[in-house]
Order: C-alpha cells, then structure tokens, then sequence
C-alpha cells in the first residue's frame, strides 16, 4: 500500500468531534479506575497513594505549670513566696528540706524536700537590723558585743545539726558566726522572751544576739525531724537588701508562659 496516497476515510464532521469525546470521556474513566485521584506512580508504576492533607494550623501545646512551694492556707510576704517557689522550681535546695526566715515579719517557713510546707511559727532574731555579721563576731565574748552588731545575718546556708557552749542542742545555720537556731530561752524575766513570740507586733520580736529563738514544741516537733537524718538548707531573708541580690532568684510565675496563657497558676499539693 501507497501510504503517500492513504487518506483516511471520509467522515462526517459531527460525528468525528462526537467520536473524539466518547474517547476521551472513556479514557478518563478507565484512569480513575486504575490510578486513583488520591493516589500517584512510583518509578517502577505501582500504584501509590498521596500523603493525608492536614485542614488548618495544628493547636501548640502548652508548657507544664510551674513547680511552686505549697504553703497551703498560710499567708506569706512577697519576699517569701518569692524565694520559696524560686527553690521548688530551680531546685535550688537539691532536694533537701528548706526552712526560709522571714525577718520583716519574724516567721519561720519549714518545707520539705518536695517545697511542701511542714509550718509555720513567730521566731525572735536579732535586736539590730542588718544583712551580715560583724567579722569575728563568733570569736568574740557576747559582753563585747555591741547592739548595733546583733543582726541576723542573711543568705543561703546549708545548717546542721550540733551543740553549742552549753551543750545544748541547736542548729548551726552560720558557725563561723555563732548564729544558730534554737529553742526560746526565757532566761531573763525582764526581756519576756515567751510573751513577745505570743503578741501580733514585729517590732518586739528583735530580741536576740543574732540566733533564731524558736518555741520549744515547734523546735522538738518540726525543726529538729527536719536534721534527723541530714542537714537541710536555711533561706535567711533580707531586710535591707534585695532578695535577688542576696540569693540571684528570678520570679517564676510570670516568667512562665503558662501563666499568661491560662491565667494563675494553681498550686497542685
């Protein structure tokens, strides 16, 4: 055959364009039946289906709440919620219970390891105001020290258990300072040591030497379980200086995204 002069038979125009329709519509059929819309071709033409499309933008997860000091139904200054929920949540106490003195308000604060609170008490310190001992001072004869140098000192200090001059039992909080806490001693009629931890006023619980007078059952009954076993970390707080500065602390609460995205955050005990 001639393919030069092969002509394709003759057609009616009409029917031509109906013809090429007809293909198409059954070709496209045919291709949905073997190759899905959902699906594509791997190299070697099997068939493969298209990955799950996502509608709209995935909800962000929020941040666990902070590890925050339980101080229960006790109130407290800013300063000591301040310090104690900056320990639960740095875990600046390496896991050891925490005892904070609060010298505005003359409390003590004891916690457990786990910045739960264990109580609370009135605490008698140091006559002067002031944030550091004298040097030398816990070398020197109490007669030689001065009311001005009577002071409390602040800071972070790892306090054990142990015994003074008197053989008495106390807990070191500085040594090299003499600075210890221990039971109220009414030693002294006139100075109403007893009284003074009993009334609702500040002012006249400045008492001491520089220690930490507590009531005899609160010392028996929760200071001293606390250094049963080993020694435990005491957070003396200032009263001139800053609490940042003395301990470098940072506020956690407001730092911690989940505050601002939730609201308060509630104190799990």
């Amino acid at each position: 055959m001639n393919f030069c002069n092969f002509r394709l038979p003759e057609l009616d125009p009409s029917g031509f364009i109906a013809s090429v329709r007809d293909g198409v519509l059954a070709g496209a059929v045919i291709a949905l039946l073997v190759f899905p819309l959902t699906g594509g071709l791997y190299s070697d033409g099997v068939a493969q289906a298209s990955p799950a499309t996502h509608v709209g933008s995935p909800t962000p997860s929020l941040p666990s709440p902070p590890r925050l000091a339980d101080f229960a139904e006790e109130s407290a200054s800013p300063d000591a919620r301040h310090v104690a929920n900056w320990v639960a949540h740095s875990r600046d106490n390496s896991d050891l219970d925490f005892i904070i003195v609060d010298k505005k308000l003359a409390r003590v604060y004891v916690f457990d390891d786990q910045a739960r609170l264990r109580g609370v008490t009135p605490v008698l310190l140091g006559a002067a105001p002031g944030d550091d001992s004298v040097a030398g001072i816990g070398s020197r004869p109490i007669a030689e020290i001065r009311l001005e140098e009577r002071t409390t000192p602040a800071g972070r200090f790892l306090a054990q258990r142990g015994k003074n001059a008197s053989l008495e039992d106390v807990i070191w909080i500085d040594y090299e300072a003499a600075v210890s806490m221990h039971r109220v001693r009414p030693t002294d009629p006139a100075e109403r040591r007893l009284e003074r931890l009993k009334t609702a006023t500040v002012d006249d619980n400045r008492i001491s030497w520089g220690c930490i007078h507590v009531p005899v059952a609160f010392f028996e009954n929760i200071v001293q379980p606390v250094f049963a076993q080993r020694r435990a970390l005491v957070y003396v707080l200032p009263e001139i200086k800053s609490v940042r500065e003395v301990f470098g602390s940072y506020d956690v609460v407001p730092a911690h995204p989940y505050a601002s995205a939730v609201g308060p955050v509630v104190v799990t005990r």
